[in-house]
């Protein structure tokens, strides 16, 4: 597998997820400098051989609009660690709204939570409160670096230093 290089803006805001060569290619042109590196690697071509970078900051401050993380079914997983936050368990995966819809809930990052079928169909049309089922941890709207980071955790540990987030333990 292809290591990736994150890419961060010149306030050291991440700004994407590039491959090697396009992170080489933004160094040779001298628009972005490489701040880190994968050790033990190399990317080589015929007559020269460079350093396999990790992280690289672009060398001009580049405007991009936030747009935040979507909320779909696949990140709300992600963030969930895909796991039914009522009992932990990690089959038959549903979302659930904390607040019922029915009760003025709405859908949106803080009331959603990803539930087992089983949870989801005892906590019917309660709080969590109400069922007797305490969430394992409070739902919260994640951010990009959120999810770099729990990318770095398991691919890309380089990143760490540089992404200024604390992972929520699953």
């Amino acid at each position: 597998m292809e290591k990736r290089v994150l890419v961060l803006n010149l306030d050291h805001s991440p700004v994407a997820v590039v491959s090697a060569q396009k992170a080489i290619v933004l160094t040779l042109l001298e628009k972005a400098t490489m701040l880190s590196t994968y050790e033990l690697l190399q990317i080589r071509t015929i007559s020269r051989s460079f350093e396999y970078p990790a992280v690289i900051r672009l060398n001009q401050y580049k405007s991009i609009p936030y747009r935040g993380v979507m909320l779909n079914r696949a990140n709300l997983f992600r963030r969930d660690n895909g796991e039914c936050q009522y009992c932990g368990s990690v089959k038959h995966l549903t979302i659930d709204h904390v607040v019922p819809r029915s009760k003025g809930g709405k859908t949106s990052w803080t009331n959603l939570v990803t539930a087992c079928n089983r949870c989801n169909v005892n906590k019917g049309n309660k709080t969590p409160e109400e069922a007797g089922m305490p969430l394992k941890i409070l739902p919260f709207k994640p951010t990009l670096s959120y999810f770099l980071a729990d990318y770095a955790e398991r691919h890309a540990e380089e990143w760490l230093p540089f992404l200024n987030v604390k992972v929520v333990p699953g």
